[in-house]
């Protein structure tokens, strides 16, 4: 058996699964019927109505952010990148995980250490001879090395080594996702930002409107042309217009606190708010094909790293129950003179081998075995359902790009009747040809129309962005982890 187990050592091989990525995805797409090649415009909306092309197979920038076309967007991103501190603690535990990586992998070099014992020792006369210098008090200088070996006969070692490197990659994909969610988050709340401050210009625009409305309709009040019921019903739509401003300051305040933390300053810090119509879209947006999802996909590749883990310990389960050898040797010098050292006759050496076998610890270690074939399953079962997940996250993104356009068209439209239908209704009641009544309904109806089609325009950027971050983010262009990342193969590491 010990040959054996020696051929199995010298032959580099591990007991326990190798790990293989699982066929999951087959013939799979993203919709059944075939992908479009672009997504329409719409005309008379500006750079949120431009007309993009789908490019299948096409590669993700690194810096993708930067074909919105905002300069203050893409510092922005920069400095989050560089400050948040999130991000930086996620970097060196990264760098710790790596270290412990090579910790694991000490075992299968020898230990040794060596110990030097300078002693003053007084011989009892009745109880021990006379030493050999003739002296009851003596000295005894001892320099001794201690090394120790453990074969991996059965591999167990490295299977905890490619285990350790596994999570160590696991974490390391977490770092990258969490990049992304950082940079994707940052990106939606500053087009969020723009958005709330387009609203709140506009509020202010019908809130002006109003109330010139009821400085007309007071002055026919005093003349008698109208009403005092229709004078306290402009009011009234006055002051609910007014009160929709405060809780759209509330939202561009906390999106600016938001930006602040995402960049890693406090929130009095003076930061640029961009224009929603400095803004453009993609001109193209890459469709990256199913089979690449599972390389790009941060969150795809964790599950995997997760799931190579797990095989790895099944493998560490397995030769936790079989012979184990450990091999010592303690040469050494004992002297009475520090001039005696590395001098013949002085010298003493122990050499030894253990072998272990586990016999019986109440069925532990045949059940820690099935633990691990059981995680091995669940984590497996966990990566299928991580890139069935990752495809309805592209798949919802790529209607929502066809849908959104499809809003935003008739947005449009609804805002542009809308404007005319108001300024209808102002120059029919500066004659008279209407009641104030359907005055104030069309300026409400002009007010939601606006602030639809700045939704929708925001919504279009927000899009895009969501693709992007759907197909991975582009972070093989980039290094996230702020370091030169360790080979992922395990075997050439040791």
């Amino acid at each position: 058996m010990l040959g054996c187990a020696a051929a199995l050592a010298l032959s580099g091989c591990a007991i326990g699964p190798d790990f293989h990525r699982p066929a999951v995805l087959g013939n799979a797409g993203y919709q059944s019927t075939a992908l479009p090649g672009s997504v329409h415009g719409t005309s008379g909306s500006g750079a949120a109505g431009a007309a993009q092309t789908l490019t299948v197979g096409a590669d993700l920038s690194g810096e993708w952010w930067k074909a919105l076309g905002a300069p203050q967007l893409d510092a922005l991103v920069a400095r989050a990148l560089q400050n948040n501190p999130s991000l930086k603690s996620a970097q060196a535990s990264l760098k710790a995980a790596y270290e412990q990586t090579k910790v694991a992998g000490a075992p299968l070099l020898p230990s040794i250490s060596a110990s030097f014992n300078p002693t003053r020792n007084k011989t009892s006369k009745a109880l021990s001879p006379v030493p050999g210098n003739n002296e009851m008090l003596y000295n005894l200088h001892t320099l001794q090395l201690n090394i120790s070996y453990q074969p991996d006969l059965w591999g167990g070692l490295r299977r905890q080594v490619e285990n350790q490197a596994a999570q160590a990659e696991m974490q390391r994909f977490q770092l990258i996702a969490t990049t992304n969610t950082l940079v994707n988050t940052l990106i939606v709340t500053l087009i969020t930002q723009s958005s709330v401050n387009a609203q709140i210009e506009a509020t202010k625009d019908i809130i002006a409107t109003q109330q010139k409305l009821l400085d007309v309709m007071e002055k026919q009040y005093r003349l008698g042309d109208i009403a005092e019921a229709q004078v306290l019903a402009q009011k009234a739509a006055l002051a609910q217009a007014q009160a929709t401003l405060p809780p759209l300051h509330l939202q561009a305040e906390q999106a600016h606190d938001q930006i602040a933390a995402l960049v890693g300053v406090t929130p009095n810090e003076m930061l640029p708010e961009i224009p929603l119509e400095t803004y453009r879209l993609p001109a193209t947006l890459p469709v990256s094909l199913p089979s690449a999802l599972l390389s790009q996909r941060p969150d795809i590749r964790a599950a995997e790293s997760q799931m190579h883990s797990a095989s790895a310990q099944v493998g560490v389960a397995i030769a936790n129950r079989l012979p184990n050898v450990q091999l010592s040797a303690t040469p050494g010098q004992a002297i009475n003179a520090m001039s005696q050292f590395f001098t013949p006759g002085y010298g003493n050496w122990s050499i030894g081998a253990m072998v272990a076998q586990p016999i019986f610890q109440g069925f532990e270690l045949m059940h820690l075995e099935r633990q691990a074939r059981d995680n091995l399953l669940a984590a497996t079962e966990q990566y299928k359902n991580t890139v069935l997940t990752s495809m309805q996250n592209v798949a919802d993104t790529l209607h929502a790009l066809q849908d959104d356009s499809d809003a935003l068209t008739i947005s449009a439209a609804n805002e542009d009747a809308a404007v005319r239908s108001l300024r209808i209704s102002q120059s029919q009641m500066s004659y008279g040809d209407i009641s104030p009544i359907l005055l104030q309904a069309a300026v409400q109806i002009e007010l939601e129309a606006r602030l639809n089609l700045i939704q929708a325009k925001a919504t279009r950027f927000t899009d895009s962005v969501a693709l992007f971050q759907a197909l991975g983010g582009g972070w093989w262009h980039r290094n996230d982890t702020a370091m030169k990342v360790p080979s992922t193969d395990w075997h050439a590491a040791f």
